[in-house]
């Protein structure tokens, strides 16, 4: 019990609380694009970009969205208006890539190849739903791509260590999947997608951010 509230106290960091800004002009606001509020929490210069990129050119669609980085092994999560819900650690794919093998929505988990246990690149539509009894995130149906509260895993997986530490170099151990530490997935995941649908955008590691999703960084 103590390892558990340690990996979720390390893992979760909710945003910082909002300030009231100052009052603008008309003319300010048409003249500055709408972007994403992180509300002074700190993410890497992909997820800033691709975060007011949504925001500015209203990608997103009105619903709320997330943003997974890899490289990071960081999950935002943002209301539809762009405004950050909450941020975490988690885990993801063991093998490096952002594409899906073939049949992985079709295969058992043991007919899994090491190199083939990614967590692909892209924008997905994403609605909750159940597994085994438990809710998740389902990122991609047909793929079997969910994001999930943490599960035990192998014997040798030590999945609660590898959120509690502060390096992302250790973060890479599931099938695929995203697991993130209980409490966030219940005090933001599922108050933020709870009665609607929303879109997960997942940053690749091996392509470019205009490759998975057209947009240039610094342009």
């Amino acid at each position: 019990m103590g390892l558990a509230i340690a990996a979720v106290a390390l893992a979760w960091s909710p945003p910082c609380s909002a300030f009231d800004a100052p009052p603008t002009t008309a003319l300010a606001s048409v003249r500055q694009p709408r972007e994403a509020n992180f509300l002074g929490a700190v993410g890497s210069a992909e997820v800033h970009h691709v975060a007011h990129w949504i925001v500015g050119t209203g990608d997103n669609g009105g619903l709320p969205f997330a943003i997974i980085d890899k490289t990071a092994a960081r999950v935002f999560v943002f209301d539809r208006t762009g405004r950050l819900r909450g941020t975490s650690y988690a885990l993801f794919g063991s093998a490096r890539g952002d594409d899906t093998a073939p049949g992985m929505g079709t295969r058992k988990l043991s007919a899994i190849r090491p190199e083939e246990r990614t967590t692909p690149a892209g924008r997905f539509v994403a609605q909750l739903g159940r597994d085994f009894e438990q809710d998740i995130l389902w990122i991609d149906y047909e793929t079997s791509l969910s994001l999930h509260r943490v599960v035990a895993g192998g014997k040798n997986d030590h999945r609660l260590e590898r959120l509690a530490t502060p390096s992302p170099l250790d973060n890479k151990i599931s099938y695929g999947c995203v697991n993130v530490p209980a409490l966030f997935f219940d005090q933001v995941v599922l108050d933020a997608f709870t009665g609607t649908k929303g879109i997960v955008y997942i940053l690749p590691e091996v392509k470019t951010i205009q490759d998975v999703f057209g947009t240039t960084m610094g342009g």
